[in-house]
């Protein structure tokens, strides 16, 4: 009995790590998931947490690469650092840069 049971754990561990792989890049942190992304994202427009250092010419081409689409224009925000008071306690949540590309009517990128 006991040897069923590590079969099924090994094979519930290799189904987990073929699911884990993501694309990456390291100019690229995330994809940036809110409301208004949702809604501009109708519309080829499709929002990316960056590096501080990222230019628009380097996300031009992390962006071909990561999901082989070509980039119309390149928006780039920086976001500034908060101040947050949570239990009793004040922090501070990081800032950091945010990139908005246009693509091509008709182009989508699927984050699934």
């Amino acid at each position: 009995m006991a040897t069923t049971k590590s079969k099924n754990t090994t094979e519930k561990k290799e189904v987990v790590e073929k699911e884990v792989k993501v694309k990456s890049h390291p100019l690229i942190i995330s994809p940036r998931i809110t409301e208004k992304s949702a809604l501009v994202s109708e519309k080829s427009a499709y929002t990316f947490n960056v590096k501080e250092n990222a230019n628009k010419s380097e996300i031009k081409k992390a962006i071909k690469m990561l999901y082989g689409v070509d980039a119309v224009k390149i928006s780039i925000t920086p976001i500034k650092s908060k101040t947050v008071f949570r239990r009793g306690k004040f922090g501070t949540k990081t800032g950091g840069k945010k990139a908005v590309v246009y693509l091509k009517k008709g182009e989508k990128i699927s984050f699934a």
